[in-house]
């Protein structure tokens, strides 16, 4: 109401300025008592403290614990982000713009990115729940105060509690993915804050764009920072997701020792369900998230992945031969067959079977990262992983039985 009644009023007295004859009649009666009176019955710092307030109240709500989702139809994952973009946007809209309060709506646009910059370094350190998204969305009894906007900076934000002694809430690995998302989306809409600023600032006769331009990049320079931070943890999460199941190559060694069990002719379940979340990033995001970013992140993971996954293979073929050599010194020193390797039908030996089993499911693996359209030379150790495997798969396959 006080925007519209003052806009109304300004219009007013801009039409019955043009009515003068000349600049110096303009000047005159701006210099009128009764116009200075009339101009300072609009209070327009107590009104911008007035939307100021409401805007960062509004902001602080969706900057949460909760990590809320956008409302549909939302460009962003997140109702922190969504929330974000339509204040910044609201500051240069005609429900909120005043000529006179630009440089003070500039400010406010730099405080509310920064504050999202703090905002996205702070969940990048929350611990990674196993909970599924609705349910990491519950509010926690006890969490950290949120760095909130001040209209006075050197305001004290503390409540007289250490950050450090509260627990942090945890976030699941979808939210993960949706912060570095909007990230991304963010930092890419911060020419279009430029595009809002720029007609508005040429109506003041603000010409030097340059130094807006600069400040902008700036703050998106600070929002870039956060994103190594996000990436690793995604890659970190993607990876122990992953290896919890590759190092079931461990109990390989189980399954074909001294059980009858036949030559092996295809990968191990183990394998599918170690993919799973490489499979699943693909195809859940294939719409939304900009695939150099998903070629980074399973880039990474399963590198991390396939190092672990090559010590414990490398570990189970060692101890496969340290059991086989064992076998033999002991069959030996018998000279009986009581303790013979070889499997009850008199094929393959149980240690070949292992062998075998482990070379078929690392080239499995191998076609799998093939097929996400990932090349397995990228893919750290891996090329060591296919040579160790070659070279025990050539050991089972060409011993006599």
């Amino acid at each position: 109401l006080f925007l519209q009644k003052y806009t109304t009023s300004m219009d007013f007295v801009r039409k019955f300025e043009r009515q003068c004859g000349s600049q110096a009649s303009v000047k005159r009666l701006r210099a009128h008592p009764s116009y200075h009176s009339f101009n300072n019955k609009w209070n327009l710092p107590v009104y911008f403290q007035i939307r100021f307030r409401e805007i960062a109240g509004a902001l602080e709500e969706a900057l949460s614990d909760t990590l809320e989702e956008a409302p549909a139809g939302s460009s962003f994952f997140l109702l922190a982000t969504h929330m974000v973009w339509t204040t910044l946007v609201k500051c240069w809209s005609d429900q909120m713009f005043l000529p006179l309060l630009a440089h003070r709506l500039w400010k406010l646009s730099l405080q509310i990115l920064a504050r999202y910059s703090v905002f996205i370094s702070e969940v990048s350190v929350r611990p990674i729940s196993s909970e599924n998204t609705k349910e990491s969305k519950k509010p926690v009894p006890v969490g950290r105060k949120e760095s909130s906007l001040s209209l006075n900076p050197s305001e004290d934000q503390g409540n007289g509690s250490s950050p450090e002694s509260l627990p942090l809430s945890s976030i699941s690995s979808t939210q993960q993915i949706y912060i570095a998302a909007d990230l991304d989306k963010l930092q890419d809409r911060i020419p279009d804050i430029l595009d809002m600023i720029k007609p508005r600032l040429e109506i003041i006769g603000f010409k030097n764009i340059s130094c807006i331009a600069g400040a902008l990049e700036d703050s998106k320079t600070s929002l870039s920072a956060c994103v190594p931070t996000l990436n690793n943890r995604i890659i970190q999460d993607l990876s122990e997701s992953s290896f919890a199941y590759l190092k079931s190559a461990l109990e390989v060694p189980r399954l074909y020792r001294r059980t009858n069990k036949e030559v092996p002719t295809k990968a191990s379940p183990y394998v599918d369900s170690a993919l799973k979340p490489f499979y699943q990033l693909q195809n859940d995001y294939r719409e939304t998230l900009k695939q150099p970013m998903v070629h980074q992140w399973l880039e990474g993971a399963l590198s991390e992945s396939t190092q672990k996954y090559y010590e414990t293979v490398s570990d189970v073929l060692s101890s496969v031969k340290k059991m086989e050599e064992s076998l033999k010194r002991l069959k030996q020193a018998r000279r009986t067959a009581t303790s013979n390797p070889l499997g009850t039908n008199g094929g393959m030996s149980d240690d070949n079977k292992i062998r075998l089993q482990l070379a078929l499911d690392v080239e499995y693996f191998g076609e799998q990262i093939r097929k996400m359209g990932l090349e397995t030379s990228s893919i750290k150790s891996f090329s060591a992983l296919a040579e160790l495997v070659l070279t025990a798969k050539d050991q089972a396959t060409t011993e006599p039985s």
